[in-house]
């Protein structure tokens, strides 16, 4: 995936996109035991994946999008993991345009 398709990084995540040809996008969650023991990745996984559940309803369908983590995301609190994730779909268009974004 990453040899195929785009990736965009933040000093607390690195996300990565690839076109799938479905209806629906795909999400994973990557940690390595670089950033920490076990306690330490759940926690890294569980506030990337509810930064994205917030967000599903936004991102445009027919993607397969990995978001891995990177060793600061230890002393992150979950806003700062939402703004992230934001930040990182913002960059890569992967956010459906509303009329509020536009006017």
């Amino acid at each position: 995936m990453r040899r195929d398709g785009r990736s965009w990084a933040h000093p607390l995540l690195v996300l990565c996109a690839l076109p799938n040809d479905l209806e629906h996008s795909r999400f994973g969650f990557s940690v390595s035991h670089w950033v920490g023991k076990a306690v330490v990745r759940n926690r890294a996984k569980r506030l990337m994946r509810e930064a994205t559940r917030l967000r599903q309803g936004d991102i445009e369908e027919g993607w397969d999008l990995v978001f891995i983590a990177r060793h600061p995301i230890r002393e992150a609190n979950f806003k700062q993991v939402d703004q992230a994730v934001e930040q990182l779909l913002r960059r890569a268009g992967l956010l459906k345009v509303t009329s509020e974004d536009t006017g």
